[in-house]
C-alpha cells in the first residue's frame, strides 16, 4: 500500500493536540495515557499524528511553519500585536481548558516562538517552592517571571526549552519545558548566572 501524502488527510486540532503529546510523552507517559484517554485517541493515533506533521513541515514546496499552525487550527481566538512588528496568533486547547497555544509572528510570517501560555483571566498558580512546580501545571513564561537568575539553557529542539533559576530560599533548580508547558525538574547545572527580566 502507498503510503499516505501529508495532505491527503485531514489534520484539525484533535491531530495537533496529538502532536503536542508526542513530544510530552517523553518527559511524562503516564499523563500522556490520560490524555490519549481524554481525546478517545491510541498511541499509534499519536505516532501517526506525529509522523503526518513532520511529513507537512518537510515537504517540498508545502507551506511554512505559520500556514502550517493556521491550517491545522483554523481561526484564532484572538490576534493580538506584540513588541511593534510582532503578533501572537492564539488558539484555545481543549486538553488544557485554562491554556492558549501562541505563535509569536514576526515580519513575513516568521514564526519566532511557539508555546502554550496561561489563558487570558486564567488564574496563574503561585510558584515559590520545587513542590510548586508539578507537571503540566505551569508554562516557561511563570516559571521565568517567578524566580530570579534565570538562565535558559539551549533544547534540542524548537519545541523544548529549559530554564536554571534560583529559589527563595537561594537554591538552585532547573525546568525542562516541552511546547512551552513544564515536564520535569532536573538537576541544575553547576555555576550561576543572571538573566535580565523582559
Amino acid at each position: 500500500m502507498t503510503p499516505a501524502a501529508p495532505y491527503s488527510a485531514p489534520f484539525g486540532p484533535r491531530e495537533f493536540q496529538l502532536v503536542l503529546l508526542r513530544r510530552m510523552g517523553d518527559h511524562q507517559p503516564a499523563l500522556v495515557d490520560d490524555a490519549l484517554r481524554e481525546l478517545g485517541a491510541t498511541h499509534t493515533e499519536m505516532r501517526e499524528a506525529n509522523k503526518r506533521w513532520q511529513a507537512r513541515a518537510h515537504a517540498r514546496g508545502g507551506p511554512g511553519e505559520f500556514e502550517r499552525y493556521r491550517l491545522a487550527l483554523g481561526a484564532p481566538e484572538a490576534r493580538h500585536p506584540v513588541r511593534g512588528d510582532s503578533e501572537a496568533w492564539v488558539w484555545p486547547v481543549p486538553l488544557w481548558p485554562d491554556l492558549r497555544f501562541t505563535v509569536l509572528v514576526g515580519p513575513g510570517r516568521a514564526v519566532w516562538s511557539r508555546s502554550l501560555t496561561r489563558a487570558p483571566g486564567a488564574a496563574a498558580p503561585e510558584l515559590r517552592t520545587t513542590e510548586d512546580l508539578r507537571p503540566w501545571r505551569c508554562t516557561v513564561d511563570e516559571v521565568w517571571r517567578a524566580f530570579r537568575d534565570v538562565e535558559p539553557r539551549e533544547g534540542v529542539a524548537p519545541t523544548l526549552a529549559r530554564l536554571d533559576f534560583t529559589l527563595p530560599d537561594g537554591g538552585r533548580a532547573a525546568a525542562e519545558f516541552a511546547w512551552g508547558l513544564l515536564q520535569r525538574l532536573v538537576p541544575p547545572l553547576p555555576g550561576r548566572g543572571s538573566m535580565p527580566r523582559a
